[in-house]
Formats: C-alpha cells, sequence, structure tokens
C-alpha cells in the first residue's frame, strides 16, 4: 500500500465528526490493503509509532527537503525507515538520524510530508482510535465487530488481527483464542462516588480491596512462569517473587490476574512510585532489593480451560483452590445488596481497606465473566478521593525555587474525535526529584517553536503522550477552558508510564462528575 492512500485516508477522517463516514473511510482503505499492511497501517492511523520512539528532534522535523512530485513510497518502506533511523546510535547519531530523516521526506509528497511530520511529532489528530478501526476493519471483510473485537482482547493486538482477517476472512478469527504464553488484555473497570452506587447498579456482588500496585498477568504452563504488565510487557526476569508464587499454583496450567505490591514493615503498602521503580529495573542487582509481593484477584484459564465466560462467582472458587490466602486479594460478597445490614458491612469493609492504606475497592457482579480489554458495566472500582488519569498539554517554566524547572502542568482530557481538550493546570504534588525528572522528559516531547505560542516564552507546548494520575476535589463549571468545566485542587498524584494517551480518561468521564 503507497503511503499517499493512508495519508489520504487520514485527512478523510479529520475533516468528518461523522462515526458512520470515519469507519466508511477506514474500510475503503482495509480493502486496498494487502494483509502485510495492516499492522502498520492501524498503528499509524491511531497516531502511534511501532518503534514508539525514533530520536528525532523538533529541529529535524521543521526541515523539510523539497517533496517528491509523484508518490511512490509504500507503508512498509516507511516503517522500515523509521525503524533504521530508531535503531540508530552512538557517536554522531543525531546527525545520521537526521540524515536518514531528510532522505526519507526526500521521497515523500507534500501531502506524504506533513503525515510522516505530524505521525512522528506526536500531532496526528484524525480521531481513528481503535474502536473506529474495529468497525471499518469489520464492513471491509464482512466480519462480525464482536467477534472482531474478542479477538483482538485475546490477540492482545488489533494489527494482528487485521493481517488475518484480511488474509484468510471471518474463519481466521477462531485462531485467536485464550493461549497458555499468550497475554491478553486485561479487563478495566468503571468508576462510582461511593460503595453505595456501585452496590445499586451490580446487584449481587463482591467487594474486593483495590491495590495500588503494578497490574500483572500471570501465566504458568508446566515448569515455565512467564509476567506480563497492563500493557503487555514481559517483565518475567524483573519479578522472581512473583514467578517464585506461580510455582506454588496447584495447576500445570493456569492464567491469572493480579497486581504486585510492597508491603512495608508495618504491612500497608509502599507508595506507588516505589513498586513501579522496582518493576522498572531490568537487572536483578543491588539497586533492586524492594520485597515485593504478588496478590492475585482473577482466574481466566485453569488445566487448558478456559473461564472468560464463566461467571465472576465460578472463577473465584477456582482462584481459591489453586492460591492460598496470602496471595489472594481480600473479598466480602453481598448476596443482597438491598439488605441495609448487608450494604452497611460492605461500607464498613471499604472503610477498613482504605485505613491499610490500600487504594479503595473493586466491586465486581457475582454474575459476569471477565471481558477483556474493555472498561465493561461489570466492575467497579470506587476510591476515596477523585482520581483521574489525564495527559499532559503543555507545561510553564516556574519561578521563586522552581525557577528552570518546568513545573505549572496543563492538563487535557481526551475527546470523542482523539484530541485532548484542557481543563485545568497544577504544580501541586511535585517533589524535587518530580520536577528534575519532569523537565527532562516534557523538554524531549517539546514541539516545535512554529507551533508555539510567540508571544509566550513561558509555556512549553507538548506531544501528548505523558499521561498522570491527577486528585481533585471535584468538578466545576468554567467560561475558561474549551468544555466549560475545570478541576477544583488538581494536584499530581504520579506519573501514569504504564499508560498511553489513548488510556486516558475522557471529556465525558470529566461531565459525569460534574452531573
Amino acid at each position: 500500500m503507497l503511503l499517499a492512500d493512508l495519508a489520504r485516508t487520514s485527512q478523510e477522517v479529520a475533516a468528518t465528526s461523522s462515526r458512520t463516514e470515519k469507519a466508511a473511510a477506514l474500510a475503503r482503505l482495509f480493502r486496498a490493503a494487502e494483509p502485510a499492511d495492516a499492522p502498520v497501517v492501524i498503528t499509524h492511523l491511531a497516531g502511534r509509532l511501532p518503534q514508539r520512539r525514533t530520536g528525532l528532534g523538533w529541529r529535524s522535523l521543521a526541515e523539510r527537503p523539497e517533496p517528491a512530485a509523484t508518490p511512490r513510497l509504500t507503508v512498509r518502506e516507511v516503517d522500515a525507515a523509521l525503524t533504521a533511523i530508531a535503531g540508530v546510535s552512538g557517536k554522531g547519531a543525531t546527525a545520521e538520524r537526521r540524515r536518514r530523516w531528510a532522505e526519507l521526506l526526500a521521497r515523500a509528497t507534500d501531502a506524504e510530508q506533513d503525515f510522516l511530520v505530524r505521525l512522528v511529532g506526536g500531532e496526528l489528530r484524525q480521531g481513528a482510535l481503535d474502536a473506529l478501526a474495529v468497525e471499518g476493519l469489520a464492513a471491509a471483510t464482512g466480519t462480525d465487530p464482536a467477534d472482531l473485537r474478542r479477538a483482538v482482547m485475546l490477540g492482545g493486538s488489533l494489527g494482528a488481527v487485521a493481517s488475518a482477517v484480511l488474509a484468510g476472512g471471518p474463519d481466521s478469527l477462531t485462531a485467536f483464542r485464550l493461549e497458555v504464553g499468550r497475554p491478553i488484555q486485561p479487563m478495566l473497570a468503571q468508576s462510582a462516588t461511593d460503595v453505595a452506587q456501585a452496590l445499586d447498579r451490580l446487584g449481587p456482588c463482591a467487594v474486593e480491596e483495590k491495590l495500588d500496585g503494578i497490574r500483572v498477568q500471570l501465566h504458568r504452563d508446566g515448569g515455565r512462569v512467564r509476567v506480563w504488565t497492563r500493557t503487555l510487557e514481559e517483565i518475567t526476569e524483573r519479578l522472581p517473587e512473583v514467578v517464585a508464587a506461580g510455582h506454588d499454583l496447584a495447576a500445570e496450567r493456569a492464567v491469572l490476574d493480579g497486581e504486585v505490591i510492597a508491603p512495608g514493615p508495618d504491612g500497608r503498602p509502599r507508595p506507588f512510585q516505589e513498586v513501579s521503580g522496582r518493576v522498572a529495573t531490568r537487572s536483578a542487582g543491588a539497586e533492586n532489593t524492594l520485597p515485593v509481593r504478588a496478590v492475585f484477584f482473577d482466574l481466566l484459564s485453569v488445566d487448558d480451560r478456559d473461564l472468560l465466560d464463566r461467571p465472576t462467582a465460578e472463577r473465584h472458587a477456582e482462584l481459591v483452590r489453586l492460591l492460598p490466602a496470602e496471595h489472594r486479594v481480600r473479598r466480602l460478597v453481598v448476596e443482597d445488596p438491598s439488605d441495609p445490614e448487608q450494604r452497611r458491612v460492605a461500607e464498613a469493609f471499604t472503610e477498613e481497606v482504605i485505613e491499610r492504606g490500600h487504594e479503595g475497592v473493586l466491586v465486581k457482579s457475582l454474575e459476569a465473566g471477565y471481558t477483556a480489554g474493555r472498561r465493561g458495566a461489570a466492575w467497579v472500582k470506587v476510591k476515596p478521593v477523585h482520581t483521574l488519569d489525564l495527559v499532559v498539554l503543555a507545561a510553564e517554566w516556574g519561578n521563586g525555587r522552581r525557577a528552570g524547572f518546568l513545573s505549572n502542568l496543563h492538563l487535557g482530557a481526551r475527546r470523542p474525535d482523539g484530541g485532548f481538550a484542557m481543563l485545568g493546570k497544577t504544580f501541586k504534588g511535585m517533589t524535587d526529584e518530580t520536577l528534575t525528572w519532569q523537565t527532562e522528559r516534557l523538554r524531549e516531547l517539546a514541539l516545535p517553536p512554529g507551533e508555539a505560542d510567540p508571544g509566550n516564552d513561558y509555556t512549553v507546548p507538548v506531544r501528548p503522550e505523558l499521561v498522570v494520575e491527577i486528585a481533585f476535589d471535584g468538578v466545576q463549571r468554567s467560561s475558561r477552558y474549551p468544555e466549560g468545566v475545570t478541576l477544583r485542587f488538581a494536584r499530581l498524584v504520579r506519573y501514569r508510564e504504564d499508560k498511553g494517551p489513548q488510556e486516558a480518561d475522557t471529556v465525558d468521564d470529566v461531565l459525569a462528575l460534574l452531573r
């Protein structure tokens, strides 16, 4: 497939607000795509790079050679060129990356150059999210969208599923099933303001501890145990304690969902940042000594029995059979949420969980299956403080003791079109270490000077890639911001490097809190 076809479709999708028209444009593109093109096409349409980072700075992106007269570049040629650029290292790497980038741009037409610069610069905003891509792919291949979504959940990659269905049609989706050794996308939860609201939504349910740790998926296949994060990155070698817990399972083959936490001397959990730092450490040297513990809350497969569609109550009963209590989250079953005494006990359990230092509770329908990769209504999280995962859109230079640091963060929520709406700013909750780290990272993500406000030299717009968890006291109306709302007393909780901008909370999530 020519890059020109991809660039043209990107423009078509960006030019319409109609979901139907977006999906139709994507369907036309997929009908013309070769199966091998699909993973790259889908990733680029979502505004992402398979390489994640190329090492190209804004100066490189700002310089454009004379464009080609006719389109000849293919999608796969572009992907290979970007992979080569990302792989450049050593002395003179910056100059070599710029040289290769200039060579690539010289082979592109004007429209293709514009597409590539916006893609690599993180500014491709055409609203072609994965859900839309599924709709377009379903229309192009005559496949049930629900079957496609399930295959993506189990295969872990929309690109891999697209390649299969373009090559083999709907029947090819049977190859995507839960397999030990292949991680799947985790089930996610909606939010509620309190336990009472969650109980009213779900009916018979279980109230579980919500641990503030690193989400992990453990696969045991006989004598081999492997561990992945929620973003499907394998971290087996970094967590020998978790691997040991997997060997203690009373089953030869199993897939479990859980969290990694680090209990302190008093039994209370250590801060998320400490756990994250331990998991991020790739070696097992002296600096990687923080003891961690695996705690599991769901069982997805056992001895080749797929449990995804089985009710929560049944999956948990199997989990109890396989694991001792110290490796399971504490929980309370509420058979009748309308009973006042059961509600009182559920609220008391929640208060106890919070007093023990945990994040809150997760309330789960006893009758629901495990809907991998979706924020389904069967799981509802309740936290004592309002938090949102937002994207950093810009930052302001500090003054006084923060002079020289990028301090005041501009916060954005996801819009339906794939862009971001600014909700407010915060400079609270930042340690000296955080200020140092975020200044360096945000300068790497800074947009070219030509895209900034020329009259404002104290604000640095950045590519919307960093996700931050923000605590706040409430949502209030404000005419200063594009969606008419802002956050009250917003403060930084942590950077969520385990999440991408496509996982940030939406404008609708914020407006729901206002209502």
